[in-house]
């Protein structure tokens, strides 16, 4: 059981074979799985704001028909400490990021060139006091890419829920690549994320750029029921602001450590 979710989440991310996603025999479930995994976490001089601090992720995803699904629920502070740079913020975190296949709703394969399938493509995120509060929507798809294998690309629109107002454009992609294989069948990995904000209107925003963005860079080794793990991530200008301004430091580099059980 555990082997089929690693595997469920390498097709999910990236190292799963070349084939086009193909619902003309009008199966839409045969491609179903799903992986839930926890992270414990600890970051160091996580933009913005410069914060070194510990928590929890509940991270889960699957595929159930046309919905392809991916999200995560953070929790900071485990302890409640009052020296955490964390203490007195919001709690909690949730990103939740599903996706509708066009090729399954319609029934066909839409696959094109390195294109392997093509969704309605969505993220919401939100916090625990709705500081964080937007949603974006747009156009997602898998695409294959040398070496890396299969990614995810989407395109979204960016709406500020709390400001109620669209402003905005990120393009996001994720990865999953196995590059090392133990003899016991565990394996070190690269993985990793890209989301970048452009077309941001900050004319009469002391806040805010134009654009922004952040990479994650993750070597991790994986077995059936464990992961370990060390990511870099760089800024610039992340959720596109002003690094300098109002938000402080926002453009540089931060490190984290996970240690992950996979359910």
């Amino acid at each position: 059981m555990k082997k089929t979710i690693i595997a469920a989440s390498l097709f999910a991310l990236g190292s799963a074979p070349a084939l086009a996603a193909d619902y003309s025999d009008g199966d839409r479930s045969k491609n179903d799985y799903k992986w839930m995994q926890a992270n414990l976490m600890y970051a160091v001089d996580e933009l913005p704001g410069e914060s070194s601090h510990d928590y929890l992720e509940l991270e889960f995803g699957g595929r159930a028909g046309v919905l392809d699904y991916y999200g995560y629920v953070d929790v900071f502070n485990l302890t409640n400490s009052d020296s955490s740079d964390k203490a007195g913020e919001a709690k909690m975190f949730a990103k939740l990021a599903p996706r509708i296949s066009l090729d399954g709703l319609f029934s066909t394969d839409l696959s094109v060139g390195p294109i392997q399938e093509w969704y309605v493509a969505s993220v919401y995120n939100v916090n625990g006091d709705s500081s964080v509060n937007n949603f974006s929507i747009g156009l997602g798809s898998d695409v294959m890419v040398p070496w890396l294998g299969k990614i995810g690309l989407n395109l979204y629109s960016y709406y500020d829920v709390n400001a109620k107002e669209w402003n905005g454009y990120q393009i996001s992609t994720n990865w999953f690549k196995p590059v090392y294989f133990f003899g016991n069948g565990s394996f070190i990995a690269y993985q990793g994320y890209l989301d970048y904000q452009f077309g941001y209107d900050d004319s009469f925003d002391a806040l805010h750029s134009s654009s922004g963005g952040a990479m994650f860079n993750g070597i991790y080794w994986h077995s059936d029921n464990f992961a370990l793990g060390y990511g870099l991530k760089a800024y610039n200008d992340v959720y596109a602001l002003k690094d300098g301004g109002l938000a402080g430091k926002t453009s540089g580099f931060s490190h984290y450590i996970a240690a992950t059980y996979k359910f």
